[in-house]
C-alpha cells in the first residue's frame, strides 16, 4: 500500500516523554498500566511473570504469523522454554559471528552487481532488498523460490490490521503448505542449513507441536529478510539524506561502523511505535516502578519512549552517530521476549552499511525523504525505492 500522504520519515518520529506508570485503555477497551521510563521498561520486558496476552482463538481471524497461537513469543512456560532452545544456538553471538564472513561474501557479490549495473540505481531493488533475502537462502537452504514470492509471502505473513484478509488468508496457506513440504524434505534429507538443524533439535527436544514448528520455520524464512531489508533501507535514507558527513567515516572505520549501527538500531523503529501496543499479561503481584501491578492485569511497555529517555540516554541521540551507546538499546525486546534474530539483523546491517560506504564513497540519493514512496500494509515500513547515483 504505497502512499506519500502525511507518513514521516521513521527517524523523524516524536516520542513520548517517559513518565511515571500510568494507567490507559488498550482501543478495545481493556484497562491497561502504561510504562516508558527505561528503568521500568526494561524491568517489565526482562521479567518472566509478563507474558504475551492470551492470543487469539483457533478460530479467530489470525493476520500474520507473529499473531499466531502458535508463535514462540504466543506460547509460554515449558514449550516456551522448548522452542527457545531449539533455536538459541542458531543465533547465539558466537554462532552469528562465524556466519560474518559469508554475510560480508554475499555484500560483496551484490556490491559488484550493483557497480556492474552502474548509476543512477535503485538501493532497494539492487541492494537493500536482496541483500538478506540471499542471507537467509544461505541460511536456511531455500534456493527454489523466486525473490518476488518470498516477498509476497513476506508481506502476508507481517500483515498488518489494514491488510486484505481474504489475500493475507490465501498466501498464508499457500505459505504453510510450502514450508510442510520443505520440513517433510528436510527430515528425510537433512542438509547443513538452519531448517535442518531446527527439525533435528525440536524432534529431539520433543514437546514441540508441528504447528509450532511451521510457524517457527515460516517466521524464519520470511522474517530474517523482511527485518534487515526494513532497517537498511530506513538507515540509508537517514544517513545519505541528513547526514552524508558520516559517509567517509563510516565506510573507513570498521570499529565506527559496529557503533554507528546500534545507534541505527536504537533510534529508528522498524514501524510506528503506537500501532502494535503488544499487550503483556503479570502472572502475580509485582512493584514496578512505584505501582503495583496485580496478577492478571494487563501492562504495555513503549520501548521507543525508553530509548530517548534522558535520565539514561543523551538529550540530542542523533549528534554523535559515533558514540557508544549509554545503556543496552531495548529495540530487540528483552528476556523472553528478545527477539532471537538480533545478531543477525547487527551483523547484516553493520556490513550492509560499512561495505557499501567503503565500495561507493560519493553515493548520494536523488529524492528527498518527503517525496519517498513508502511499503506499509505490515507491521514494518520502510522506502519502496531510494534512487541513488555516485
Amino acid at each position: 500500500m504505497p502512499t506519500t500522504d502525511s507518513v514521516l520519515p521513521l527517524h523523524r518520529l516524536t516520542t513520548a516523554e517517559p513518565a511515571p506508570p500510568r494507567r490507559t485503555t488498550l482501543p478495545d477497551g481493556t484497562p491497561a498500566w502504561h510504562f516508558s521510563r527505561y528503568t521500568d521498561v526494561r524491568f517489565v520486558i526482562n521479567h518472566a511473570t509478563f507474558q504475551r496476552d492470551a492470543p487469539p482463538a483457533p478460530d479467530d481471524d489470525i493476520t500474520n504469523l507473529v499473531d499466531a497461537p502458535d508463535a514462540v513469543a504466543n506460547v509460554h512456560d515449558d514449550q516456551h522454554l522448548r522452542l527457545r532452545r531449539a533455536i538459541q544456538r542458531a543465533f547465539s553471538p558466537r554462532a552469528i559471528a562465524r556466519m560474518a564472513p559469508w554475510v560480508a561474501a554475499v555484500v560483496d557479490q551484490l556490491l559488484d552487481a550493483l557497480v556492474d549495473h552502474g548509476s543512477p540505481t535503485d538501493l532497494v531493488t539492487h541492494y537493500t532488498q536482496p541483500l538478506p533475502i540471499a542471507v537467509m537462502r544461505r541460511l536456511t537452504g531455500v534456493h527454489d523460490v523466486d525473490n518476488a514470492r518470498l516477498l509476497h509471502w513476506a508481506e502476508h505473513a507481517f500483515a498488518g490490521a489494514t491488510t486484505d484478509l481474504a489475500k493475507t488468508t490465501d498466501a498464508t496457506q499457500e505459505f504453510t503448505e510450502f514450508t510442510i513440504k520443505l520440513l517433510d524434505e528436510r527430515r528425510h534429507t537433512p542438509g547443513p542449513d538452519l531448517v535442518s538443524s531446527l527439525v533435528q533439535a525440536t524432534d529431539e527436544e520433543g514437546g514441540i507441536t508441528e504447528p509450532q514448528l511451521v510457524n517457527l520455520v515460516s517466521t524464519l524464512v520470511v522474517g530474517g529478510h523482511d527485518t534487515a531489508m526494513t532497517m537498511l533501507s530506513n538507515s540509508l535514507l537517514y544517513l545519505l539524506g541528513e547526514r552524508p558527513e558520516v559517509w567517509a567515516r563510516l565506510g573507513s572505520d570498521e570499529a565506527a561502523a559496529r557503533l554507528l549501527t546500534e545507534r541505527m538500531l536504537h533510534l529508528i523503529p522498524l514501524g510506528d511505535p503506537d500501532e502494535r501496543p503488544n499487550p503483556l499479561r503479570a502472572g502475580e503481584d509485582i512493584d514496578v516502578g512505584g505501582v503495583t501491578v496485580r496478577a492478571g492485569e494487563i501492562v504495555v511497555v513503549d520501548r521507543a519512549a525508553a530509548n530517548r529517555d534522558p535520565a539514561v540516554f543523551s538529550d540530542d541521540p542523533f549528534s554523535d552517530l559515533f558514540a557508544p551507546l549509554e545503556s543496552p538499546t531495548l529495540a530487540f525486546g528483552g528476556g523472553r521476549h528478545y527477539c532471537p534474530g538480533t545478531w543477525l539483523a547487527r551483523t547484516e546491517l553493520h556490513l550492509g552499511l560499512h561495505r557499501l560506504a567503503a565500495r561507493l564513497p560519493g553515493l548520494r540519493l536523488t529524492t528527498s525523504d518527503d517525496a519517498v514512496e513508502w511499503r506499509l500494509g505490515t507491521i514494518t515500513r520502510s522506502p519502496l525505492h531510494l534512487p541513488a547515483t555516485w
